[in-house]
């Protein structure tokens, strides 16, 4: 069903995959590559960092130095599931992941790349221009279907 949808050259790829596991086998990956080639359609997220090896660094995935898109990657941390037991708010959750961002000892130099929020704006970005780019072909492809119908119903006659 996923394949479905992103086969879409009109979707937008939100790829996300574990830190803490080799991103060349990460299935979200694997999937994406198999309809966007070339990335040009996919964004990475890269999340669980904070379950990463010690001595391990996803700099060079943040970097897009492992395996390349277009649009890059942003690293996020989410609640944990004790927080969400603990129904921690998502502003409070928010402000942890800041923090931790802002704390981490290699990731604070990139903040472009790291945190809800930023990722929330790069989407909105993508979209913005995807919509941009490929709403003159919805709309006509709209019109064709809308005529398409009006000729259907011209030709099936009055109703009874």
């Amino acid at each position: 069903m996923t394949k479905y949808y992103i086969k879409d050259p009109r979707t937008i790829i939100l790829c996300v995959a574990p830190a803490n596991q080799d991103l060349t086998t990460s299935d979200a990956i694997q999937l994406a590559r198999e309809v966007d080639i070339e990335g040009e359609r996919t964004l990475g997220v890269l999340t669980k960092l904070d379950l990463m090896d010690q001595g391990t660094s996803i700099l060079p995935t943040l970097k897009n130095e492992i395996i390349e898109l277009k649009h890059g990657y942003i690293a996020v941390k989410n609640r944990s599931q004790a927080e969400i037991r603990e129904n921690k708010r998502v502003s409070e959750a928010l402000e942890t992941e800041r923090r931790y961002f802002e704390e981490h000892r290699e990731l604070r130099a990139y903040p472009d790349h790291v945190g809800t929020e930023n990722l929330s704006k790069k989407l909105s970005s993508l979209l913005y221009q995807q919509i941009k780019t490929h709403l003159p072909d919805i709309r006509k492809e709209i019109d064709k279907n809308y005529r398409d119908c009006e000729n259907e119903l011209k030709r099936l006659g009055e109703p009874f």
